[in-house]
């Protein structure tokens, strides 16, 4: 089975191939990606237009993890619209090359994220429930409607909606850890909404067992089944870290610095995996404690 990773050079991406030998990363750069990733071959596409028609010669399965982080600046007018390209527009170009290639990929693995479910307090978010209307959610409906087209030229597609992704380099953690542990670290707004989390290392697992099980298709929740509250969620990091969190950021005053962004780490998703546990999952850091403890154990 030959993988082509989209997104490669990104956090998830880089665990990712390191995981998957021989994967063929794609980018706008073969410097970068041979400088991130020695050693696996590359193929360049600047994922703004429609591939070359050879990208994805010899390709059984694609894992599309590129876009625009949503994380880095404020969202001005073209941040959002910059965001919703390099998911949607990225997304068609990929499957209308995956419907023209002959033969091709048998295999779509998109990312996706559970802020498709909007805001929802406490309430428990399965892959059936109905999804939400704000920026996000309706970036996410977009997306995963492009990425469901390639199931019309026979390929099964696996719709990942990610959570938080815990990993010491990279993603959420790494930008989180320097305030905590200077004791600076305390809850966002008021600590209630709930956060769906999810390992590093279990999430490429999730990735390699939808590669392998042709049962899986649709979405699925690639979540850790303990969803936390942030409160809870900040306790257990300043525990890690043996530091106190007593510092909490108020909702007006994140909204006052991040703007809109701030809704996404004030929102609620109490996301479960349901899906993966139907099909026998068996998680290897499926509570929070466990999760922090093996990442920051590791010097």
């Amino acid at each position: 089975m030959q993988t082509l990773i989209t997104g490669g050079t990104g956090f998830v991406g880089q665990h990712l191939a390191r995981a998957i030998p021989g994967a063929v990363i794609t980018g706008r750069s073969r410097e970068k990606i041979h400088r991130v990733l020695p050693g696996h071959p590359t193929r360049i596409w600047s994922m703004d237009r429609p591939p070359d028609p050879g990208l994805l010669d010899g390709i059984d399965t694609v894992v599309h993890l590129a876009g625009e982080s949503i994380f880095h600046g404020r969202w001005t007018r073209a941040k959002k619209e910059r965001i919703r390209e390099s998911r949607v527009l990225t997304t068609r170009h990929l499957v209308r090359a995956m419907a023209t290639a002959s033969p091709g990929p048998r295999l779509l693995l998109c990312a996706s994220a559970v802020g498709i479910y909007g805001d929802r307090n406490d309430e428990p978010l399965a892959e059936t429930s109905p999804p939400g209307n704000d920026f996000l959610a309706t970036v996410c409906r977009e997306w995963e409607a492009e990425a469901l087209r390639a199931r019309e030229c026979g390929v099964r597609v696996v719709l990942l909606r990610l959570g938080v992704v815990l990993g010491r380099d990279g993603g959420a953690l790494a930008q989180m850890l320097p305030p905590f542990r200077l004791g600076l670290g305390g809850r966002l707004g008021s600590g209630n909404q709930y956060m769906a989390w999810i390992h590093i290392l279990d999430l490429c697992r999730i990735i390699q067992t939808a590669l392998q099980d042709e049962s899986l298709h649709g979405p699925l929740n690639a979540v850790a089944p303990t969803p936390v509250t942030n409160r809870v969620f900040t306790r257990a990091l300043a525990r890690a870290v043996r530091r106190p969190a007593i510092l909490p950021v108020p909702a007006p005053l994140l909204r006052l610095i991040l703007g809109e962004f701030a809704t996404v780490l004030l929102a609620s998703q109490r996301a479960v995996p349901e899906a993966l546990a139907q099909h026998g999952f068996t998680f290897h850091l499926p509570d929070i404690d466990t999760a922090l403890a093996d990442l920051l154990c590791q010097g």
